[in-house]
């Protein structure tokens, strides 16, 4: 029996929903991919101006003065506040190395949502008191690929003064978004963390000093 004159089938529906979906997925993906490749950009803006500030001679002078020994200022204080470098109007503590993941990414001083859309930020702590804690989204040029690491890959921390601070994987863990006390919890040298791409969990990287 045919249909009367304008009816459809539910047939139709279904297949004009799925091809609704189909092109929302495909917009989804594409959007995704800019956004990273635009992180990537912005990471990488951000960390060539910041060594061309840290790493000049001028600024070794500031700190430790012509012809002077440099003692690091964190080894007479380590409860100091780390120092921040400004580059785009946003402050930054140092840069984090990841060499196993081919990764060299600036630190900002605060963390916020729109400051991770731009590079890792601080979540609490510092490197001085053996206590640092760093979020970044899971954009691949980020932390997408943090839980990727292995047990005693190395990872790097330098602050903007120019002191070094080696750390070793010891563990991976899957936390939920709620367990901030579990983030914080333990007597860990370096925290890493990132949601999951479907945002459920978040990726916990944990780091001993290095031998």
């Amino acid at each position: 029996m045919k249909n009367p004159r304008g009816k459809r089938r539910p047939g139709a529906y279904l297949r004009a929903a799925g091809l609704l979906l189909m092109a929302a997925a495909l917009l989804l993906t594409g959007y995704n991919l800019w956004d990273d490749r635009r992180a990537e950009g912005s990471t990488s803006q951000v960390l060539e101006e910041l060594d061309s500030l840290t790493g000049s001679e001028e600024w070794r002078e500031v700190l430790a003065g012509p012809g002077e020994e440099e003692i690091p200022d964190y080894l007479l204080d380590p409860e100091m506040e780390m120092p921040t470098v400004e580059v785009e109007g946003n402050e930054y503590i140092g840069t984090l190395e990841i060499p196993s993941l081919g990764l060299s990414l600036p630190v900002m001083s605060q963390w916020s949502y729109p400051r991770l859309r731009i590079a890792p930020c601080r979540y609490r702590g510092t490197a001085y008191r053996g206590n640092l804690v760093i979020a970044a989204h899971n954009y691949r040029a980020h932390f997408g690929r943090l839980g990727e690491l292995p047990a005693g890959a190395r990872v790097r921390f330098t602050d903007v003064d120019g002191n070094v601070f080696s750390y070793e994987v010891a563990e991976t863990q899957v936390l939920a978004p709620t367990d901030i006390r579990e983030m914080e919890a333990g007597d860990w040298a370096l925290t890493l963390f990132t949601c999951t791409l479907g945002g459920q969990s978040r990726v916990t990287v944990r780091c001993d000093w290095a031998e």
